[in-house]
C-alpha cells in the first residue's frame, strides 16, 4: 500500500494538472478571502501591551504582583460569565449522549439493528432499541471510506474504548416517558441512568449524575515542542471528565449557615438560568471549552465547511484576564477606574461584601444575572465581583519576576494551585481589584468560583495600543 501511495505521488508530479489559471506563475493556493466570524456572545479583545501588576500600595502584603510591562494578542472573550443555562446545555448533551451510547452498545450486543420505527431517519419515536444502533450496524448503507474506516480501525476499538470511533444515531428522537418505552432493552438502558429505588424519595426518581462524563482528546503541545523526539501519539492526552457541578458547594463553604434553598435550586432551576455557574473545578470548566469547540465545529461539518474550522475554545490566560478586566485603562485599580467603588450617585459599581456581615449593602444578596452592573471598557460584564473565575494558569507566587513579556503564561500541569481572579460576591474590595491574585486548587469546587472562555483572534491582529495610521 505504501509503494502504491508513493508511486501515485511520483506519477502525478510528473504528469502535472492538466489545465491551469495561473499560467505558470507562482499565485499562491486560493483559498478565498477570510472572514473573521465573531462568535455570540463574545467581545473582541484587541491586543497591545499594559503594566500587569499592582500600581498602587499592596495593603494585604502578598507581594506577588510587582509591576511588569507584557503584551498580549488578540482574542474574543465571552462578555459574561457562563451562566448555569449555559452549562445546563453542555450537562444535557452530556447526557442525550450518554443514554445514546449505552443504547447502541446494547443494541450491538444483543444483535440488534434499525427496525420499522423511524426508517427514513425523521425524528420519530423508535420501535425498538435497534434504532439507536451505532450507524456502521448495517454494512450495506456505508460509504466505501466509512467501510473502510470500521474495517481497520472502528471495529477494534482501542485499548481503554472498545467502541470509540463508531457513530451514533441521532435522528431518533430519545423517548423521555416511561409509558412509551418501545422494549425491554431500552427500559434497561434508561433504568441505569437513575439512581436505584432505594435512593429516591417522594416518589422521583433522580439522574445519576456520576454517570454523566465527557471525555475529549488534546494534545500537550508544550510538552511536544521541548521533545527532541518523540512520537506524535506520545503527547495526546485524554481526559474523562464528570461534567456535573458541585452543588453542595453551597453547604460545604459555610458552617453554622441555611443555604438548602441554593442548593436545591440554583443550577437547575430556570429561576437561575441568566446566573453564573458556580461549583465547577478547574477541570470541569476545561472540558466545558473542549466541548464547546466540538459542538460548534460539529455543527460546521454538517454545513459541509470544514475548511472553517474554529480556533478552540479555552480559559484565559492570567495576563488575558487581567488586561481584559482593565478594559483598556492604565494602572486603574478597578476595571471602571476607581479607587472608590462607587458611583457619583452613591451606588455600588460591583456585587461583593461592602460591610461586615451586610452581604445586601449593594442590593444583592449572593450572585446576581452575568449581565448586571456596568460593563467596562471592553464591554465586558462583572470582571469584578460577582464570582470569582477560573484562569488557565498555574500559581507562582514569583511567576512575575520569570515570565515572559509576550503573552506571558505559567502552565505547570503538575501545579495543582491554579490562578483565580476578580472576587466574588463574598469577598471584600481588595480582591476585587484587577491586579490582586488568588487561587485554588483544580480539583476544588466552591460556590463562589465560576469561568468564562476565550478564542483567539484569526487574521490579521488588531491593536488596542498601536499608532494610528
Amino acid at each position: 500500500m505504501k509503494k502504491f501511495i508513493a508511486y501515485t505521488s511520483i506519477l502525478a508530479l510528473l504528469i502535472g494538472c492538466g489545465k491551469s489559471s495561473d499560467k505558470g506563475e507562482l499565485v499562491g493556493i486560493n483559498g478565498g478571502k477570510w472572514h473573521p466570524e465573531k462568535p455570540y456572545g463574545m467581545a473582541l479583545i484587541p491586543g497591545g501591551a499594559f503594566i500587569m501588576g499592582k500600581s498602587d500600595a499592596d495593603l494585604a502584603n502578598v507581594e506577588d504582583a510587582p509591576t511588569k510591562t507584557v503584551t498580549v494578542r488578540s482574542f474574543y472573550m465571552d462578555e459574561t460569565e457562563i451562566t448555569n443555562s449555559e452549562y445546563r446545555q453542555f450537562v444535557e448533551w452530556v447526557k442525550d449522549s450518554t443514554m445514546r451510547v449505552r443504547l447502541a452498545i446494547l443494541a450491538d450486543m444483543s444483535g440488534q439493528t434499525a427496525g420499522a420505527g423511524d426508517p427514513k431517519g425523521k425524528g420519530k419515536n423508535a420501535g425498538s432499541i435497534g434504532d439507536f444502533a451505532f450507524n456502521d450496524s448495517d454494512p450495506e448503507k456505508m460509504t466505501a471510506y466509512d467501510k473502510y474506516m470500521y474495517d481497520n480501525y472502528y471495529s477494534i476499538g482501542t485499548a481503554d474504548d472498545p467502541y470509540a470511533g463508531r457513530k451514533l444515531n441521532k435522528k431518533v428522537k430519545l423517548i423521555k416517558d416511561t409509558k412509551l418505552y418501545p422494549d425491554a432493552y431500552y427500559a434497561e438502558v434508561m433504568d441505569s441512568m437513575y439512581l436505584p429505588i432505594e435512593a429516591s424519595y417522594n416518589g422521583l426518581r433522580t439522574i445519576d449524575v456520576d454517570k454523566l462524563k465527557f471525555r475529549y482528546s488534546w494534545m500537550d503541545i508544550q510538552a511536544a515542542a521541548k521533545a527532541k523526539v518523540g512520537n506524535r501519539k506520545n503527547f495526546i492526552r485524554t481526559e474523562e471528565v464528570k461534567v456535573y457541578p458541585d452543588t453542595t458547594v453551597w453547604i460545604k463553604d459555610f458552617t453554622y449557615s441555611y443555604n438548602e434553598p441554593m442548593h436545591n435550586d440554583y443550577f437547575w432551576h430556570k429561576a437561575y438560568g441568566d446566573y453564573p455557574v458556580v461549583g465547577v473545578k478547574w477541570t470541569q470548566a476545561k472540558a466545558f471549552c473542549a466541548w464547546r469547540t466540538l459542538n460548534k465545529n460539529t455543527y460546521i461539518k454538517s454545513k459541509k465547511k470544514g475548511h472553517d474550522l474554529i480556533n478552540s475554545f479555552r480559559l484565559p490566560t492570567e495576563a488575558e484576564w487581567e488586561y481584559s478586566a482593565r478594559g483598556g485603562l492604565e494602572s486603574a485599580t478597578y476595571p471602571w477606574g476607581g479607587p472608590y467603588t462607587k458611583n457619583d450617585r452613591g451606588c455600588f459599581l460591583a456585587n461583593f461584601k461592602p460591610n461586615r456581615g451586610d452581604y445586601a449593602a449593594d442590593e444583592a444578596l449572593y450572585t446576581v444575572e452575568a449581565k448586571s452592573y456596568e460593563p467596562n471598557g471592553y464591554n465586558l460584564y462583572n470582571m469584578a465581583g460577582n464570582v470569582s473565575e477560573w484562569t488557565d494558569s498555574s500559581y507562582d507566587p514569583n511567576a512575575y519576576e520569570y515570565v515572559s513579556s509576550m503573552n506571558p503564561n505559567v502552565q505547570d500541569y503538575k501545579n495543582q494551585r491554579k490562578v483565580v481572579r476578580g472576587g466574588s460576591w463574598k469577598d471584600v474590595s481588595y480582591m476585587l481589584q484587577v491586579s490582586t491574585r488568588d487561587h485554588e486548587y483544580a480539583d476544588s469546587a466552591r460556590s463562589y468560583i465560576g469561568f468564562r472562555t476565550v478564542q483567539d483572534y484569526m487574521g490579521v491582529q488588531t491593536t488596542g495600543n498601536g499608532k494610528k495610521k
